[in-house]
């Protein structure tokens, strides 16, 4: 009996990937993890510099060295952009489509008419821009902190409305549009014109609500993803689960991912929180495929505050160890990203970068997993390591996983 465990530092790249000045040229010269490590010279991450974090880095800085003993590579993003939504759905196995792409402005009276039929209170705000104001408490717009035009947002004062209401609006939006995702999310704010206050326009196209100058992260953040056209038939939980081995999506992943026959911690944010869930199903019975995201990360990115980032590394590194710790001989972990989010390039969105693959297991034996080309190669192997049918997408690296010693139990490393 197995665990193979996946946690994703969300946005933790380690380097602008090579169709950055053709595609994003506005994250040219991105590291989120070098310029961090840069930023704060004595970070101390020991158990992701044995890992082989500063080997998936390729270069030495600040504190952190070359780990002799480490398997790793680093994996390109095959969806477009830097998307977290989008990037775990390639973990998962999807293979991602171009996205669609348009503003909100283009869906307002849609969206609006569906609301008012369902009895809630509809204003517009704005001039030539507008967004929705529903019961004096939500504010409904474009994203501005993904890639623009792909999300849309549902922002709210859980002060004056309820989370679940706050999800249902976000449903109605769902249904009404065709776009990648939909965030329903919220926090507690003295009062609703922080929302308001915190509008603003980019490129005279979009309109929508700044959700880290808001202050919705800042107390009691309750969020759903809502994604459109994913087909979870093709992905790890299903096939894991066709084989009957348990899936269980702990953080920011339980909320975008599909995951009807497992176990979903949704609806969490508190990095010690969430690496806790983690370590309690990996000391559980059975075979397991646990996926973990480490949202604060991310979150620390778009605040472009990276001695908050710094300091959540060294939570995740502490607790990357009891995990170790804990883990059987024929338990896997990897850790990984989903895209990049350098507090240090100047602006507040993701950054399209490649990401670390670092693998850890009992014994095994020091090696390169290149450069990979998609997310997916992580869910490919872990279906190959449970020995079920593969995902849609993605190339297992189980073969390259080799142990010092013969281990038992089927195909596990």
């Amino acid at each position: 009996m197995s665990k193979f465990v996946v946690v994703v530092i969300d946005s933790f790249g380690v380097g602008a990937m090579d169709d950055v000045p053709q595609v994003r040229p506005q994250d040219a010269g991105a590291n989120t993890c070098g310029h961090i490590l840069q930023h704060v010279p004595q970070l101390r991450l020991p158990v992701l510099e044995k890992l082989g974090l500063i080997n998936a880095l390729g270069f030495t800085t600040g504190n952190l060295a070359h780990s002799p003993s480490a398997v790793y590579g680093t994996a390109d993003l095959q969806h477009e952009g830097g998307d977290t939504f989008m990037g775990h759905q390639e973990i998962l196995g999807t293979r991602p489509q171009p996205p669609l792409t348009m503003p909100f402005s283009a869906v307002i009276d849609e969206v609006e008419q569906s609301l008012m039929i369902r009895g809630w209170q509809v204003k517009r705000v704005g001039s030539t821009l507008q967004y929705l104001w529903v019961n004096e408490a939500v504010a409904i717009g474009d994203n501005l902190e993904a890639d623009l035009g792909q999300v849309f947002n549902v922002s709210a004062n859980l002060n004056a409305i309820t989370f679940d209401e706050v999800r249902a609006i976000g449903e109605v939006v769902r249904h009404c549009v065709q776009v990648g995702r939909v965030i329903a999310f919220g926090g507690r704010l003295e009062n609703s014109q922080q929302l308001h206050d915190a509008a603003e326009e980019k490129e005279g196209i979009y309109i929508g609500i700044n959700a880290p100058r808001s202050g919705v992260y800042q107390h009691d953040f309750q969020v759903v993803h809502m994604g459109y056209g994913v087909d979870a038939s093709v992905q790890v939980p299903q096939k894991l689960h066709e084989a009957n081995v348990k899936t269980v999506l702990v953080g920011k992943v339980a909320d975008i991912a599909s995951n009807p026959y497992g176990v979903s911690y949704q609806n969490l944010v508190d990095t010690q929180r969430i690496m806790d869930l983690t370590l309690k199903e990996l000391q559980g019975t059975g075979d397991v495929f646990i996926c973990t995201n480490i949202q604060e990360t991310d979150l620390a990115g778009h605040a472009q505050d990276v001695a908050r980032y710094a300091e959540r590394l060294q939570v995740v590194d502490q607790n990357l160890e009891r995990l170790m710790n804990a883990m059987q001989p024929d338990d896997c972990l990897v850790v990984m990203a989903d895209h990049g989010n350098d507090p240090t390039i100047g602006h507040s969105k993701h950054t399209r970068e490649k990401v670390p693959l670092l693998v850890w297991q009992s014994g095994i034996t020091p090696a390169s997993l290149g450069a990979r080309t998609t997310l997916s190669d992580v869910g490919a192997t872990a279906c190959d390591f449970f020995s079920a049918a593969a995902p849609q997408n993605g190339t297992s690296f189980l073969p390259l996983l080799k142990p010092r010693s013969q281990t038992t139990g089927g195909n596990h490393v």
